[in-house]
């Protein structure tokens, strides 16, 4: 970085109905070491008082009324200006120095397309909230890095390129609720892509998405529609022989 401009950041935050966590996402991301450009709030249709927290923190106020986090995600990387886009949910905790390390390490290669991170579910017990973070994520990335033939994107914890966005935006899926978004942009990206984890860039987060058959169900149901859907026009051997040859 010795010697060129810092390159600049949006942090981008969808949310329906989430105001209380968004709340304190947006109080963490003001108290940053290396502060973002700006911070995108998606106000996916909610009915709580979302707009009135995003505006007090001075965020940018982005509306989109296609219910589901691919609209919105989406809706929020075309509105953002920095040079990164960053992720995050309204239940992330980043810690002080989250957009520094986001920066330092895309800057250090431009090579790397995209940054994933990690999570600890702190709303778990303080005796297994450890162990249940790392056996979550850890078999995340497992399976999807063999789905895809490369590594994945989790969307508590991401940035990427704007170049890159503008490379892929018209291929995402944005109509379906049903889909990951993450896992679907990370298909997009593909193995022609780098994207770098980095496991100490890690956020907190609610372990309320593992709460519940009925929530574990529908997150694995999506993760299936997500593979269906990008495996129909790329299977994982095709990918990994575009990664190996």
């Amino acid at each position: 970085m010795s010697g060129a401009p810092r390159p600049t950041v949006s942090v981008v935050i969808p949310v329906r109905d989430d105001a209380e966590d968004l709340d304190r996402c947006l109080a963490l991301l003001a108290v940053q070491s290396v502060a973002p450009l700006e911070v995108v709030v998606v106000d996916n249709a909610s009915s709580d008082a979302t707009d009135e927290v995003a505006w007090r923190w001075g965020a940018i106020l982005v509306r989109e009324d296609r219910i589901g986090i691919p609209a919105a995600a989406a809706a929020g990387y075309d509105a953002a200006k920095g040079d990164l886009i960053a992720r995050l949910d309204a239940d992330s905790r980043p810690g002080p120095r989250w957009v520094q390390t986001m920066v330092e390490r895309m800057a250090a290669d431009e090579d790397v397309h995209a940054l994933t991170g990690t999570g600890l579910f702190g709303d778990l017990p303080r005796g297994t909230r450890h162990a249940v973070s790392v056996a979550y994520l850890g078999t995340y990335y497992l399976l999807s890095h063999l789905a895809l033939g490369h590594t994945a994107l989790w969307g508590s914890c991401m940035a990427m390129r704007s170049s890159t966005w503008a490379e892929v935006r018209a291929d995402v899926v944005r109509e379906d609720p049903e889909v990951h978004d993450d896992l679907d942009l990370a298909f997009r990206l593909g193995p022609g892509r780098t994207t770098l984890l980095v496991r100490s860039w890690r956020v907190g987060v609610s372990a309320r998405s593992l709460r519940g058959r009925r929530q574990r169900r529908r997150r694995l149901d999506r993760a299936w529609r997500t593979l269906r859907i990008n495996w129909a026009v790329s299977p994982p051997w095709d990918r990994w022989r575009a990664r190996w040859c």
